[in-house]
């Protein structure tokens, strides 16, 4: 077999193969035919066989003449030109190709015309001629077909021309044959232009054409035939036309029925078509068509009559006749692309029908016009404004959200950026709180979950620099809040104001990972690993910022800021997307460090070292030009740590930037003038943040002078007159806080130097440039501004400012005198002179003045926690993206607005915390604050108040926190020697539970300094030490809450117990320190940043906020931690031979700390419930075999169960929720019950404490526990009645329903394993039980029938005639008797007639 050639084949191959095809003989698969051509003459003569010889024509079997089309496009015109050979003749083709003039004119052939009539144009009183439409062009094709290629206007003629032949036919055989006929409908024929309309008013036979008549008459003919039809049906009536229709369909074929019907349903469309005009309203369609179907009177109405008559009489033919809609607008079949009606379209162009009335109260879709302003679902919006659509709801003017999505996504880039540009809106608006009162749930939450983030990610990658922007908008309103963002910069300049928390989502559990087998694969994983196996998705839900990180943002914002090189709005949206990035975490941080090329475009375009003015404000390009914002971005990323920091200064070249904007003054920066002041202030801010390091130092010497310039113009630059106040005041902040850690820095530079040359070669931070020598000079100057604007607070228009920047000031002399009184060259008697001369001179007089002291009034109304709106939750907050909800914040109170004394105070309490340290003979000066009556209704407020943790008010608690310590740390030094400060010292104490229970990460100082002094000090324990054990017991004996005269230990010892418990202070607080010194390292760190001690800092970000740093249940963290270490925490309930060392010391501690603080500080302990308080107290039962049993342990355990069995806590103990750390109390009391067969040895505390959960009101599941399982504690379960602290009606009502349950106590007690001797409590409640089961005469199912009768027949026929009496003659429950309960002496007449009758029934049924 031949084989096809191949593309590797050489020519030589191709020869051969060649060789071999003609020496095998096989036929060729194509044939060569010549034919001639066409244009050179005829086919049949000499040249034709000549060409015929000479051309080629290649022809393949099975191959069709014409190629198949592709596309169902029109078929293409063949041209003339055609191929031309080498051997034509040269002249035949330059004169077939010639198309000059002379050789046009040279061809001109005259054509005869003089037996071609010559016909006039018609006349007519228009002064133009008509002009002539594509839609006047009906039946021109047909001519056009007939007569060859013609134009539309001698078509247009020749239409004209037969028209009027026609419609002369048509009049006189109207007037000859018809003369009664209207004039209106030939007035109606001869006034219209085409024949198609005449036709649509239906005077026209619908069968009958007339096509075979002969003659040129035959249209007459038709019409005549037509009418005489119409005639004689007008003639008759509506009864003979049924019964004439009735004999023509038995007469005619069936199937020419059909094809009568089918005319008839094909000619209807088109006359019901044709019959209207062209109108953009469905009213002027209607008003068209009855003023067309008027001519036709009364015949029209009555075939029509037929028609229906018909469909009624055939039910096929209902279905056979089409109903057509009425559209707006009316196809020709002219028109171009109409061929087929597609009346959904259409109907797109009829009139909007009216917004439906929200007369229900079902939600409706949100609806949002371009500004982002949400539509109401009433509202009917004109239609130019461009929002109404081709939607779900077309009537509703604007974009729902997921029409928003799909809009994005056009391939047009105006709808995509107008799509984002109107997400951008919605999400802005939103985050301002505008829809919170008018949508239900939250946008952003909505958005997130929808893609948005995805989506925007794709549009950053558009192609086009508009669509591109509007990603980067819409990217900003989604991760951005300028409010936020204010916030913070104002609270800058505010004690420790520069750290803030991480904004990280909650942690929470990964149960993905918690389902997956614990491979060592998996458990080697790291945290990065881990999260490089998540897809985008799920990354993104649990954390936008990761998932924008996984998405590879940053190179693309890269790529915008260093290639597009978008406008001054993209670029500012940019900077803000990093900054907040950057907020969200130090690793976030060192990414934005890290990535390649993105922080040396920012430095080298936006924070450059020399520019040029601008000639335009604003600048069409802010390429070259400082940006407060890019310094911002700085300052935020070196608040992540000292080494980003570092980087920052040094490697990205930050000092040099400083220096050239700092060195001159705002004017003289060739900026505009506010953008000149943020630009300095955010890079004061930026070197007050790297000075908190100890960092940048050297460059405070270098533009000293600077520095002291602006200082010295600082009077003149706040003053009311200013245009610019605002930017001066925060510029000034700046400063002030710059100079304040410059203070601290200096202030460690001898500590440092001493360390270095006592380290011996170990690892210490290197002394700092700046030293306390270079700072002393400054304090005479800014003390000196200080009393200035003291003296200032008396003039109104300059009030406000003054109260702004007294804050800073006061931080700055909190600085200078603490740094002071460690340095080598303190002069203590000078020292206190000079803080005698400043208590004197300003701050008694600013205390005292009458704007702090209505400033102070709005103390409780700015708190955080005392007034809940103050901050509000934000509903616009999503778990994957935390903010700080601070929308609307200066329109609302709160702690951050002008008018708030936070700042005030605390920067006051700062000062006066050192002031009283170095001179304590100044502390009873200020005793006054404390006694405020604004101060203490604010503490009162405060120590009943339930603080939340969430975001939006971590970052404002931590400066309540702030004030309320300081307030805390002034009442320990004024509580011992004022007794005015000492009658409150009992509230400083409730303060203090209640602050130490909420102090959050990195305030793990003041938790330290809380507990060794005020928390544990008996000077604010003062009822220890003024008859308050005494006064509990007197009250414990006089004003019992139970009548019943209980002999529980705990009745006569809680009094000693205090007592015991308030010499034992100092042994406590030791104990809870060692249980505490976990936290040690976190408590120097927070120290380091307290104190000031700069070198030190490793971060200005707090850890992650996972709650506050010590638990709720601290005060029963001893009890836990022996629970943990004794293996327990599995709940097996082993037993444990030796306790380890000083652990019966720490449990005695702990419960006497815990009885202290039920008995006197019980609302410190509220927010523990009193289910976890019991679940934390069982600890003492499983953690050891014995250590209930100590005296001490005894006692104190007794004196608890008492105080949590009184009514009001039995009322509000609910062992159905969950403890907090366990699934569930059942599992917890199982634990109890192995614990107390093993050994218990019938410890009646023990025994009490298995009895508490056994009530009625709790689940059935434990009492089924002790009588089923382990009934085995049934024998030594002896607490008697009389020491039981809990009624007995507890456990016996109501009356129990659970027939299970009920069977096992008959049981119990049929079988003797229930005892009154054993089990006192327990067998009263089974007997009350079992007694109200069997005779309750309430309506039962009959399988409780069944039983209850079973059982009274059992206890009827028992041979123990004791227990049988106790079970039939059982009354109520009586704890103080002997047995526990009254009896009938006899069965009374009811239940005995019941007895009887049960029992009478029983015997007829056996």
């Amino acid at each position: 077999m031949l084989r096809r050639p191949k593309p590797t084949d050489s020519e030589a191959d191709i020869l051969r193969e060649q060789n071999q095809f003609l020496t095998s003989g096989a036929p060729s698969a194509a044939s060569v035919v010549r034919h001639p051509v066409k244009r050179r003459g005829e086919a049949g003569k000499d040249g034709g066989h000549r060409e015929e010889s000479q051309k080629d024509v290649v022809t393949i079997e099975d191959l069709p003449d014409e190629l198949p089309s592709l596309t169902p496009a029109p078929p293409k015109k063949s041209k003339a030109t055609r191929v031309a050979f080498e051997d034509e003749d040269a002249e035949e083709r330059l004169d077939t190709h010639d198309h000059h003039l002379t050789a046009v004119l040279s061809r001109i052939v005259e054509r005869d015309t003089s037996s071609v009539p010559v016909s006039l144009p018609a006349f007519t009183g228009m002064a133009f001629p008509k002009v002539l439409h594509r839609s006047q062009t009906t039946g021109l094709m047909t001519l056009s077909s007939n007569g060859g290629r013609k134009s539309i206007f001698s078509r247009q003629f020749a239409a004209q021309r037969q028209k009027e032949a026609k419609t002369a036919l048509t009049c006189s055989g109207e007037e000859s044959q018809t003369p009664a006929a209207p004039a209106e409908k030939t007035l109606s024929c001869e006034s219209n232009m085409e024949t198609d309309q005449c036709e649509a008013a239906g005077d026209r036979p619908r069968l009958v054409s007339g096509q075979g008549l002969p003659g040129p008459n035959s249209t007459v003919e038709t019409m005549r035939i037509h009418r005489e039809n119409r005639a004689n049906l007008q003639g008759m009536s509506q009864s003979e036309i049924v019964e004439e229709q009735k004999k023509l369909l038995s007469q005619l074929d069936p199937r020419l029925v059909e094809f009568v019907r089918s005319r008839t349903a094909q000619s209807f469309p088109l006359s019901a078509s044709t019959s209207t005009t062209s109108g953009d309203k469905r009213s002027e369609n209607d008003q068209s068509e009855s003023s067309e179907s008027k001519p036709l009177g009364v015949s029209t109405s009555a075939q029509k009559t037929q028609e229906v008559q018909m469909d009624e009489e055939d039910g096929q033919l209902s279905s056979s006749r089409p109903v057509t809609k009425v559209l707006p607008v009316n196809p020709q079949k002219e028109w171009v692309h109409m061929d087929k009606v597609e009346s959904e379209k259409l109907e797109w162009m009829s009139d909007l029908p009216a917004p439906r009335r929200k007369g229900t109260e079902k939600a409706m879709q949100a609806r949002f016009d371009f500004a982002g302003t949400l539509i109401p679902p009433a509202e009917d919006l004109p239609t130019h404004l461009g929002l109404h659509h081709h939607g779900e709801e077309p009537e509703r003017a604007g974009y729902s959200l997921q029409e928003l999505f799909l809009l994005s996504r056009s391939q047009i880039i105006q709808q995509r950026c107008l799509a984002l540009s109107t997400l951008a809106n919605i999400l802005s608006k939103a985050r301002a709180g505008q829809y919170r009162s008018v949508l239900t749930g939250s946008v952003l939450s909505t958005l997130l979950d929808a893609g948005l983030l995805f989506l925007l990610r794709f549009a950053l990658d558009d192609g086009v620099e508009g669509g591109m922007s509007a990603a980067v908008h819409a990217l900003n309103a989604l991760l951005v809040c300028s409010e936020d963002e204010e916030c913070l910069d104002t609270t800058f300049s505010w004690f420790r104001g520069m750290v803030s928390f991480p904004l990280l989502p909650s942690a929470q559990d990964e149960e993905d990972d918690e389902d997956d087998p614990c491979t060592d694969e998996i458990l080697k994983e790291t945290a990065k690993e881990k999260e490089e196996r998540k897809s985008d998705q799920e990354v993104a839900t649990k954390d936008v910022v990761k998932g924008l990180f996984k998405m590879k943002l940053l190179p693309r914002l890269r790529y915008i800021l260093e290639v597009v090189r978008p406008s001054p709005p993209v670029v500012e949206d940019i900077l803000e997307i990093l900054t907040r990035i950057a907020r969200h975490s130090s690793s976030s941080a060192t990414q934005l460090l890290d990535c390649p090329r993105l922080m040396g475009t920012v430095m080298t375009e936006f924070v450059p070292t020399s520019w040029t003015a601008s000639s335009v404000f604003p600048p069409q390009s802010v390429y070259g030009l400082p940006l407060h914002s890019a310094v911002k971005l700085l300052r935020v990323l070196a608040t992540s740590g000292r080494h980003a920091c570092a980087r920052v200064f040094n490697s990205l070249g930050a000092r040099e930037r400083l220096s050239c904007l700092l060195s001159a003054e705002p004017s003289e920066l060739l900026l505009e003038s506010s953008e000149a002041f943020r630009v300095t202030t955010e890079a004061y801010r930026l070197w007050a943040v790297a000075t908190a390091y100890g960092q940048a130092c050297q460059l405070f010497i270098d533009i000293y002078p600077a520095l002291v310039r602006t200082l010295q113009s600082a009077h003149r630059l706040l003053s009311s007159s200013e245009p610019q106040l605002h930017l001066h005041t925060q510029r000034h902040l700046a400063l002030l806080s710059l100079l304040t850690h410059v203070t601290h820095t200096a202030g460690c530079h001898q500590e440092l130097e001493a360390d270095m040359i006592s380290s011996q070669g170990e690892e210490c931070p290197p002394p700092p440039p700046v030293t306390w020598s270079h700072v002393t000079g400054l304090q005479a100057l800014l003390l000196g501004h200080l009393k200035g604007f003291l003296k200032r607070l008396d003039a109104p228009a300059e009030r406000d400012s003054s109260l702004a920047v007294i804050p800073a000031y006061l931080i700055y002399l909190e600085a200078y005198y603490h740094q002071l009184s460690r340095q080598r060259c303190f002069k203590p008697v000078e020292t206190l002179q000079e803080l005698e001369l400043l208590t004197s001179e300003v701050l008694l007089p600013l205390m005292a003045h009458f704007a702090v002291k209505d400033l102070m009034k709005n103390l409780k109304s700015s708190s955080v926690v005392c007034n809940v709106e103050s901050v509000h939750r934000d509903p616009e907050s999503a778990p994957a993206l935390p903010g700080l909800a601070c929308s609307r914040w200066r329109t609302r109170p709160g702690l951050a607005v002008p008018d708030s004394p936070f700042p005030l105070l605390t920067g006051l309490g700062l000062l006066l915390e050192t002031i009283t340290r170095i001179h304590k003979g100044l502390c009873s000066k200020f005793s006054g604050l404390l006694l405020s009556e604004p101060v203490i209704g604010y503490l009162r407020s405060y120590s009943v108040a339930s603080p939340t943790l969430s975001h939006s008010r971590a970052w404002l608690l931590r400066h309540e926190h702030h004030l309320l310590y300081l307030l805390l740390r002034l009442a320990h030094r004024l509580v011992p020697l004022e007794p005015k400060v000492a009658l409150y010292a009992s509230l400083y104490h409730q303060v203090a539970l209640v602050l130490l229970s909420w102090l959050l990460p990195g305030s793990e100082f003041l938790a330290h300094e809380l507990l060794s002094t005020t928390i544990f000090s008996k000077d604010f324990i003062s009822e220890g030490h003024s008859g308050g054990p005494e006064a509990v017991e007197l009250g414990e004996l006089k004003l019992n809450e139970e009548p019943v005269n209980h002999t529980s230990p705990s009745l006569h010892t809680v009094g000693a117990l205090l007592r015991e418990a308030c010499t034992e202070l100092p042994s406590i607080r030791g104990c809870f320190l060692t249980h505490l010194a976990h936290l040690d390292s976190s408590v120097l760190s927070s120290r380091d940043s307290y104190l000031g001690r700069n070198p030190w800092v490793k971060s200005h970000l707090l850890p992650e906020l996972s709650g506050p740093i010590l638990p709720l249940d601290w005060p029963f963290l001893p009890l836990i931690s022996l629970y943990e270490r004794a293996g327990m925490a599995d709940g097996g309930g082993r037993a444990v031979e030796e306790l380890p060392h000083g652990a019966l010391q720490a449990v005695t501690n702990c419960l006497q700390w815990l009885l202290l603080l039920e008995v006197w500080r019980g609302d410190a302990l509220k927010v523990i419930p009193p289910v976890a308080k019991l679940a934390r107290l069982s600890c003492i039962f499983l953690c050891s075999s014995d250590l209930f049993l100590e005296r001490p342990v005894q006692r104190l355990t007794w004196g608890l169960f008492r105080l949590l069995t009184r009514t009001s806590c039995l009322d509000s103990l609910d062992l159905n929720v969950a403890p907090p750390g366990l699934a569930s109390f059942e599992d917890l009391y199982l634990a109890l019950l192995s614990q107390y067969e093993a050994v218990s040895l019938g410890d009646r505390l023990f025994g009490c404490w298995v009895l508490l959960p056994l009530q009625r009101r709790y689940s059935t599941t434990m009492r089924l526990a002790v009588f089923g399982e382990h009934v085995g504690t049934l024998r030594s379960l002896g607490v008697p009645l009389d020491q039981l602290s809990i009624p007995i009606e507890r456990f016996t009502s109501p009356p129990e329903d659970s027939l299970p349950l009920l069977h096992l106590y008959f049981r119990a007690l049929v079988t003797r394993t229930l005892k009154p001797s054993w089990c006192p409590v327990l067998y009263v409640v089974a007997l009350s039980h079992i007694n109200s089961f069997i005779f309750s005469q309430d309506a039962a199912a009959q399988e409780g029938e069944t039983a209850r009768c079973r059982m009274l027949r059992k206890i009827y026929y028992l041979t123990d005639e004791i227990l049988k009496n106790h079970l039939l003659l059982f009354r109520l429950p009586q704890q103080d008797s002997d047995l526990g309960f009254d009896m009938y002496e006899h069965l009374p007449a009811i239940r005995a007639k019941h007895v009887e009758s049960v029992l009478g029934l029983t015997d007829k049924a056996d």
